[in-house]
C-alpha cells in the first residue's frame, strides 16, 4: 500500500489532523466525490421513469452502481437493497418479517442499538427478545448462545465486528447454528465491510446490513442485502413510487426485487459516490487495507498497555481483533480525554458509543474509542501514544 498516495486523496489530512474516528464515520477520497458532483454537474435528473437523456444517463449510472457494490459482497443485484443506512436496513427487515406472539428473536450484548433497538420494540407484539451474553474481553457466551437458539427462535442478529471493542464475531458458526434450527440469520457488517473481505454466501446469512458512510462513501448511504428468496417472497413495510408494476384503485402489483424494497428516489448521487467507494476499496485492496489496520492495531495496544493509569477494554487475541481500540483513563472523564486530544488535532470518539448495554457488561459508562483505516499511519499512532501518556502522566 502507497499510504502517502492514498493521504493525497483526503485533503482533510493535508491539516494535520490526525483523525482515528472512522468506526463512526470514515473521510472520503476526492474520487468519490468527483463523482458525485459530475451527477450534479453534468446529467442531474432522476432514474428510471424518464426518457430523456439525462434521466437515461442517471438510470444507467445508477444501475452500474448497484451492481458493483452487489458483486463487492458477492451478491446479486436483486439481493442488494439500498438504504439510507444500516438502521434503516435493521428496521426494514424489524417491519417487514410477519413476526407475531410466541416468536423468539436471539441478540447479544454486543449490539449497537440500531441492532437492538428494533428488535425490542417487538416485544409489544408479544415477540421474545433473548440477549446472549458476552465477558469483559467482549467474547460471545457460545454455551449461552446454543441455549437460546431453539424451535421458536424466528431470527438471530449478531454483529460481525463489535463497533466498541473490535472483537470479532464468529459469525460462520453462529450461522450454522441459525439455519440447524430453521432461524433467519441477520449481520451487521458496519464494522467489518470497510475493512475485511465480506462474501455473504460464505456467511450463510439471509440478511446482511452496513453503512456506506463507514467505507468511503457518502452519508446518507447504506445497503440490505436479502437472500434473494426472501426478497421475492416478503412484503416491504415501506410502499410508494418504485416499488410497483401496476396500480389500480383497487389493488396494487409490486415490482421484482430491488425495485420491490427501494420506494421513492433514491440518494441517486450517494449510490453513485458509495460504487466508486467500493472502486477505491478494491483498487487499493481490502486484503492489504486488513493487513494494515492489523499492524495499527497491535501497536496502539500495545503501547497504550504500557501507560499508567490507563485501562485498555477489548480482546487480549490480536488475531481476533479488528481496528478499534477502547479504554479510559483512571481519573478522567471519556469526554474530557477525547476534548483534550481534539486541542492537538487528534479525533477520537467517547461516550457509549450506542451501546449501553455493553456499557453495562464493561462496568462503565463510557470509554474513549480510536479507529484507524487505510489513511492512518504509525506517526498518527505515536502522537497518539504520547498525549495519552502526557495526560496520564499530569493525574500523577
Amino acid at each position: 500500500m502507497d499510504i502517502k498516495k492514498i493521504r493525497a486523496d483526503f485533503p482533510i489530512l493535508k491539516s494535520g489532523v490526525v483523525y482515528l474516528d472512522s468506526a463512526a464515520t470514515s473521510l472520503t477520497p476526492e474520487p468519490v466525490v468527483d463523482v458525485m458532483m459530475e451527477y450534479y454537474h453534468e446529467y442531474r435528473a432522476n432514474i428510471h421513469r424518464g426518457v430523456h437523456r439525462l434521466s437515461s444517463i442517471a438510470s444507467e449510472k445508477y444501475e452500474k452502481s448497484h451492481d458493483e457494490i452487489a458483486r463487492f459482497i458477492n451478491a446479486k443485484n436483486t439481493e442488494l437493497v439500498l438504504t439510507k443506512n444500516l438502521t434503516e436496513g435493521v428496521n426494514l427487515v424489524a417491519l417487514s418479517l410477519d413476526f407475531g406472539k410466541g416468536d423468539t428473536v436471539v441478540t447479544t450484548a454486543l449490539e449497537h442499538h440500531s441492532n437492538f433497538l428494533p428488535w425490542m420494540r417487538l416485544r409489544k407484539k408479544g415477540v421474545e427478545v433473548e440477549v446472549v451474553k458476552c465477558d469483559k474481553e467482549g467474547n460471545l457466551d457460545l454455551k449461552n448462545l446454543e441455549e437460546k437458539i431453539g424451535k421458536k427462535t424466528k431470527l438471530v442478529a449478531v454483529t460481525h465486528v463489535s463497533n466498541v471493542l473490535g472483537t470479532i464475531n464468529p459469525v460462520e458458526k453462529i450461522g450454522k447454528l441459525a439455519r440447524e434450527n430453521n432461524a433467519l440469520f441477520l449481520v451487521d457488517a458496519a464494522q467489518s465491510v470497510p475493512h475485511m473481505r465480506v462474501d455473504v454466501k460464505k456467511l450463510g446469512c439471509d440478511f446482511m446490513v452496513f453503512s456506506g458512510h463507514k467505507m468511503l462513501g457518502p452519508t446518507g448511504t447504506g445497503c440490505l442485502f436479502m437472500r434473494e428468496e426472501l426478497a421475492g417472497e416478503l412484503e416491504p413495510a415501506v410502499l410508494g413510487g418504485g416499488t410497483i408494476s401496476e396500480v389500480s384503485t383497487d389493488n396494487y402489483k409490486l415490482a421484482k426485487p430491488p425495485e420491490k424494497w427501494e420506494a421513492g428516489t433514491p440518494n441517486i448521487a450517494g449510490c453513485i459516490g458509495l460504487a466508486e467507494a467500493v472502486r477505491y476499496l478494491k483498487r487499493v485492496g481490502v486484503e492489504k487495507i486488513e493487513g494494515h489496520e492489523k499492524k495499527l492495531t497491535k501497536k496502539i495496544v500495545t503501547e497504550l498497555a504500557g501507560i499508567d493509569g490507563l485501562k485498555l477494554y477489548g480482546t487480549k487475541n490480536l488475531e481476533n481483533h479488528a481496528g478499534i481500540v477502547s479504554f479510559n483513563v483512571e481519573g478522567m472523564n471519556p469526554h474530557d480525554i477525547a476534548s483534550i486530544l481534539s486541542d492537538s488535532n487528534i479525533m477520537v470518539r467517547s461516550g457509549h458509543h450506542c451501546a449501553m448495554p455493553l456499557m453495562k457488561t464493561l462496568g462503565c459508562e463510557g470509554l474513549v474509542r480510536t479507529s484507524v483505516y487505510l489513511y492512518n499511519t504509525n506517526e498518527e499512532i505515536n502522537k497518539l501514544v504520547d498525549m495519552i501518556d502526557i495526560i496520564s502522566k499530569e493525574l500523577t
